[in-house]
């Protein structure tokens, strides 16, 4: 079992800018990591298996639901402080941080933003210690980038809602106690439904022989004639901007862990470089690799800059979603190809699980899928600069 040299890259000192809380509130995410992530998640993701024994850490560290108020079992934490979260546990992997952002930004969050004070005094705090885990139910087999096209649906009964349909792609949903599923009504609106487990109807088939995400438990929900209470309606928004909401948090969380899988790629790279004689010298004295090197750095840097400024506007109140979707596209494309760089530097060893870039590489198509994909972030940029909207 390799030690955890991991060494977090800073160019343009951004520590600067943080503030004594942010600094503790990382530095402690980043000694968990190096503790509980990093010996044992090679060997989970090569059995594609979730380490359920760290979600009890997961919760110690603020990684459900940080910005939450402390009421509600949160840590009353800012954007600045959920973002670092979110760098570092993707620094481990990125299917551990799809396990923390799906529980923070699309179950706990739309239940402490959309919910009845009933609701959130009933599950945030135990989603908050990772007693309860949860899931998100938007996506669809036939319906991934458009959402609202949704077939789910829900029927009102009188003193109970019967939900039918199905959801695909779901993280987390082989083992959670609750899923926030999105329907629509009959008349055609989507409003969010809390459905536990146990319900009768609902199964939730786990998803297997996944090359991507493999230490990231994920499934489907499947609802047949649930009977939902009505009090597990989300009253306080609904249409397709109450889901978009939660996505606008997800997807901010996303941006800032990309950096921190990108980061461990060029300190894995910049450490073998250092290190690997080919030609009687270091291949880190060679400028091709050093072009690498340099373009990484320069890379990370830039997305350092861009999401610490989203945490501001995000603290403010100020972010747009299309800010933080361009945060979110940017972030991911620049992880993964530095992924691919460094990859190539280590030739050979590049591929084996003695290193973790390989899993980061292959963990980060799915990351530059999810969440919106690369191409409808463009398009959702393109529209916000132009006025026109191109998806269809």
């Amino acid at each position: 079992m390799k030690p955890d040299l991991f060494q977090s890259p800073d160019y343009y000192l951004l520590d600067d800018l943080l503030t004594e809380e942010h600094k503790l509130v990382r530095d402690a995410a980043r000694a968990w990591v190096k503790k509980e992530v990093s010996p044992i998640i090679e060997d989970y993701a090569q059995r594609a298996e979730f380490p359920k024994q760290i979600i009890k850490g997961l919760g110690e560290i603020g990684g459900f639901g940080p910005y939450i108020p402390v009421e509600y079992g949160g840590a009353g934490l800012d954007q600045i402080s959920y973002g670092l979260i979110m760098q570092e546990i993707e620094r481990g992997d990125s299917g551990v941080r799809s396990t923390s952002s799906v529980q923070s930004s699309l179950v706990m969050y739309p239940i402490w933003k959309y919910g009845t004070e009933e609701q959130r005094q009933k599950y945030l705090p135990k989603l908050a210690t990772g007693e309860w885990m949860g899931c998100f139910g938007l996506t669809e087999p036939d319906h991934g980038s458009n959402p609202g096209g949704m077939v789910t649906n829900f029927k009102d009964m009188g003193d109970h809602y019967l939900l039918n349909g199905a959801k695909m792609w779901i993280s987390n949903a082989p083992f959670a106690q609750i899923a926030v599923v999105w329907a629509k009504n009959e008349e055609g609106r989507i409003h969010g439904l809390i459905v536990e487990r146990g319900m009768e109807g609902f199964s939730t088939p786990e998803t297997h022989n996944k090359w991507s995400l493999r230490a990231s438990a994920t499934g489907e929900l499947i609802f047949d004639n649930v009977k939902v209470p009505r009090e597990n309606l989300l009253p306080g928004k609904s249409g397709l901007g109450a889901p978009l909401g939660c996505l606008d948090s997800a997807r901010y969380g996303i941006a800032w862990g990309a950096i921190g899988a990108a980061m461990d790629c060029y300190d894995t790279a910049l450490r073998y470089s250092k290190e690997r004689i080919q030609f009687d010298k270091p291949i880190g004295a060679t400028q091709l690799q050093q072009k690498k090197l340099a373009e990484m750095i320069t890379e990370i840097t830039k997305a350092q800059l861009l999401t610490w400024r989203l945490g501001v506007l995000r603290n403010e109140g100020r972010a747009t979603t299309a800010q933080i979707s361009m945060a979110k596209r940017n972030n991911v494309e620049m992880a993964i190809n530095i992924a691919r760089e460094a990859r190539q530097m280590l030739g050979g060893m590049g591929i084996t699980g003695e290193y973790s870039i390989m899993r980061h590489m292959m963990n980060l198509e799915s990351v530059i899928t999810y969440e919106g994909t690369h191409d409808i972030h463009l398009l959702i940029t393109g529209m916000d600069v132009t006025g026109f909207p191109a998806f269809k």
